[in-house]
């Protein structure tokens, strides 16, 4: 299968076999305007290389940023220039494949649900925390994904009363604290020193502002999950995206955070994605076999 992961920095493609294999991969940097031509071209490349390495994609799977609806159109991807862009379709007329589409996150939920974490969990929240904040959601083993497609964006429950202002025109939201250009934005605003979400994990124990930063950090993030633990009662919370890399840093106080205010439950187990970058790819190549109706054992391809 065809699977592609659109971000807002490269569009990665791969070619993904029945058992979870990689058999190619495709990498370009995302333009301004006329990022559906780059996906276009490299669901192209991959679709000439396949013979090569004998398989034969018959569907694509696309994961996206923005708000997607059920039949593949991206409904709006501020940050790509897209408004009502029929994507699924203009794969199918460009390669002559069935095509599916989903946002990007919901796509990473899909790929933990299969063959991540979230494998046997039927109740399950995926938390992805990169350059924003959001989570695809996992209710009786089916994803929610709202009347207006639009379900599971809690980077932008406000949670901070008369908090900074985010990029959505709220107050206070979570991924104006939490997410990784939040966390960077605000340690050079107190610092007056540029330093990158990894960097500042780094200086942990060692810069109060650093510390400060992270904290304020966790205690939105904190606020967030408690909303979604306390509305959809997960099994599970996944946690992934570039922030979810700082690891026991993150989890150890985040759980703290939460169980101390769940005075009447316990907190649910949160864990790091295993899965990594990979989620958003993986669940594309899922949906693509899905969408081809060929079943296969997706649990088996972390092994892959």
């Amino acid at each position: 299968m065809i699977a592609i992961d659109v971000g807002g920095t490269t569009i990665k493609g791969a070619l993904v076999d029945a058992a979870g294999v990689v058999r190619a991969t495709e990498i370009a940097p995302t333009p301004r305007p006329g990022a559906e031509r780059t996906v276009l071209e490299v669901a192209s490349r991959l679709a000439a290389a396949a013979p090569g390495v004998g398989t034969n994609p018959v569907a694509v799977g696309i994961v996206s940023p923005g708000i997607v609806d059920p039949g593949g159109v991206v409904r709006i991807a501020v940050n790509l220039d897209w408004r009502d862009l029929p994507l699924a379709q203009l794969a199918e007329d460009a390669l002559g494949l069935p095509a599916v589409v989903t946002h990007d996150v919901r796509g990473a939920g899909v790929g933990e649900l299969r063959c991540g974490a979230g494998i046997g969990v039927r109740d399950l929240a995926v938390v992805q925390l990169g350059t924003g904040i959001a989570s695809a959601l996992v209710v009786h083993g089916e994803l929610v994904v709202g009347a207006g497609s639009a379900a599971g964006e809690v980077g932008h429950l406000p949670v901070i009363p008369g908090g900074e202002r985010c990029a959505c025109g709220q107050e206070g939201c979570v991924e104006a604290y939490a997410s990784g250009g939040a966390i960077a934005r605000r340690y050079a605003a107190r610092t007056g020193r540029p330093a990158t979400a990894e960097q500042i994990v780094g200086l942990l124990g060692g810069d109060a502002d650093a510390d400060a930063v992270w904290a304020e950090a966790i205690t939105a993030l904190g606020r967030g999950v408690l909303s979604i633990v306390a509305l959809l009662d997960p099994a599970l919370v996944v946690l992934g995206g570039g922030v979810a890399a700082a690891g026991d840093a993150l989890l150890e106080p985040l759980r703290g955070s939460i169980t101390g205010t769940l005075t009447w439950r316990e907190c649910p187990p949160i864990v790091v994605s295993p899965l990594g970058a990979e989620a958003g790819r993986l669940g594309a190549a899922v949906l693509a076999f899905e969408r081809a109706g060929i079943p296969v054992d997706a649990a088996s391809w972390r092994r892959a």
